[in-house]
């Protein structure tokens, strides 16, 4: 029989993920969902990431507020059995709405576990549930004197997909979610734009489920590359690279 040639057939994904990083808006998770059986050894063990996620979402009050997100964060995360993993992740972000918060750049903290539950040889089910919050205040002046924060920001996920087994060792799975976001935005005077009077208000998305899909792919010994996009309001897309110890 012959071999099946991997090399070309992970290149064709690394193009894919550099796609995701330069295409324009095409959904708040802070990084991705991933795969959902660890990479970590079977006995158990350590693995590592560092992630890139273009993120857009809509949140409700007045005319909506279309959000705007670059993230890029750091992962360690620990998994056993091809089975379960818990990760911890921190990363910078930065958040637009229109021109206003351009300049910002803030901290957020994300913590997570999934569960890996395989049906035949090739085809699995799993579960993740991860939480993401900010811990900085997103600030900006708009209209010459009108300060505007967007404070105490943070989101919820929890969601089930398939995950079968492709050649030359990669995976794909693809599943729904749900998902809930909470800020609180403070006005210092009306914000004719956003249909805002001055005042503290709570806002939150408009969409509380969505879908996502994704590819893990092995490239050199211990490195995986993992390809994924979300779909709630509207498209978000990343990738993010693994090591395994």
């Amino acid at each position: 029989m012959k071999k099946i040639r991997c090399a070309p057939y992970w290149m064709v994904f690394v193009l894919t993920a550099l796609v995701f990083f330069t295409t324009g808006p095409a959904a708040s998770a802070a990084g991705l969902f991933s795969a959902f059986e660890t990479v970590s050894r079977q006995d158990g063990g350590l693995n590592t990431a560092i992630g890139y996620r273009y993120h857009q979402d809509t949140y409700e009050k007045g005319n909506g507020l279309k959000i705007r997100q670059n993230e890029i964060y750091s992962q360690a995360a620990y998994g056993a059995d091809n089975a379960w993993e818990i990760y911890a992740r921190l990363g910078i972000a930065d958040l637009k709405i229109g021109d206003v918060f351009r300049e910002n750049e803030e901290v957020f903290a994300t913590l997570g576990g999934k569960v890996f539950y395989p049906i035949s040889g090739k085809l699995g089910v799993g579960a993740f549930v991860q939480g993401t919050y900010y811990l900085n205040d997103f600030s900006d002046t708009v209209e010459r004197r009108k300060h505007v924060q967007l404070k105490d920001l943070w989101d919820v996920h929890f969601g089930v997909a398939l995950q079968a087994t492709l050649p030359c060792g990669s995976t794909m799975y693809a599943g729904p979610y749900l998902y809930y976001s909470e800020g609180t935005l403070s006005l210092s005077s009306n914000v004719s734009d956003w249909g805002y009077a001055a005042g503290r208000y709570s806002v939150q998305n408009t969409s509380i489920a969505g879908g996502f899909a994704g590819l893990d792919i092995p490239l050199a010994k211990g490195f995986r590359l993992n390809v994924e996009g979300q779909y709630a309001d509207r498209i978000s897309a990343g990738a993010a690279i693994s090591y395994t110890y």
